[in-house]
């Protein structure tokens, strides 16, 4: 019996130009450079730069955390000290939660985002540093920033882990370069999409939100709920403008119009019966 080769793992592609890379500074857990890299791969950003992780590299224990992206771990690269790892970059945001005494440009995650996209397009590289989780950047690593982040967090509790930090740079960088997708995209599932989610209906037209208001209208006159006849222009109305509010399908329109005839036919059989007692 001949066995089958073993076919050879596929390799992790290199980091893609024209993005910010990453820069973990110190970190401390194995997992939390998981999680960082997981969130990284949420938003396409995939060249992970490391400067002298605590418990060494290569990590299992990040490898595992990563859960999906494992390429943002396989081709990080790691450095001894912060100023070899940001030499290749034109420009370096720098993220805190404390205010610091040094002269530079405070930035929000969205403003940071807004400058690292215009530095691309002008062909620069870019980065974003994070610190160690316990104590985050020192001064000396802060002084080779070009400008600082600062989320708009609770004040009083304004600490981030690791993950959650690099997801809020990273989110707000492919919030600027998507074209509005909106969650995951398969061969038989579409990305949404912002507005009305309404995959095998469609929104109703005028010609059937007129049919429901004539029908609904005309039942109500039956009932004796359009009275008196001086009020009933100004009901109608009031009527229509709180069910065009709704936003009808034309499903919708179909059930309401199912259900008005279903009243309708009950009132109509229970005259019957009281007739025929």
């Amino acid at each position: 019996m001949t066995a089958t080769p073993r076919q050879p793992e596929p390799r992790a592609s290199a980091p893609a130009a024209g993005r910010p890379a990453i820069v973990l500074v110190r970190p401390q857990l194995g997992q939390n450079i998981g999680v960082a890299a997981r969130a990284m791969a949420n938003f396409a950003l995939d060249e992970l730069v490391l400067v002298a992780p605590r418990d060494g590299w290569p990590s299992e224990y990040a490898m595992k955390a990563a859960s999906g992206a494992p390429g943002v771990i396989e081709n990080a690269t790691v450095h001894d000290t912060v100023e070899e790892a940001l030499a290749p970059f034109h420009f370096v945001a720098a993220t805190t939660a404390r205010r610091r005494d040094m002269v530079k440009p405070v930035m929000t995650p969205a403003s940071a985002a807004r400058e690292m996209r215009a530095r691309v397009q002008r062909g620069e590289r870019v980065c974003c540093m994070f610190g160690a989780e316990r104590s985050g950047l020192d001064n000396e690593a802060l002084a080779l920033a070009d400008a600082i982040v600062m989320a708009p967090v609770n004040p009083n509790f304004a600490s981030l882990n690791l993950g959650q930090a690099v997801l809020l740079v990273a989110y707000e960088w492919y919030a600027l370069e998507s074209d509005g997708s909106l969650g995951r995209e398969t061969a038989v599932e579409p990305a949404g999409r912002e507005g009305l989610a309404a995959r095998h209906t469609r929104a109703a037209s005028k010609e059937e939100y007129l049919g429901l208001f004539r029908h609904l209208e005309s039942e109500l006159d039956a009932a004796g709920f359009l009275r008196p006849a001086e009020k009933r222009s100004g009901m109608v109305r009031n009527l229509r403008n709180l069910l065009q509010r709704q936003n009808l399908t034309e499903q919708d329109v179909r059930t309401l119009r199912g259900v008005i005839a279903a009243l309708a036919g009950a009132k109509q059989r229970g005259r019957r019966d009281r007739e025929g007692a």
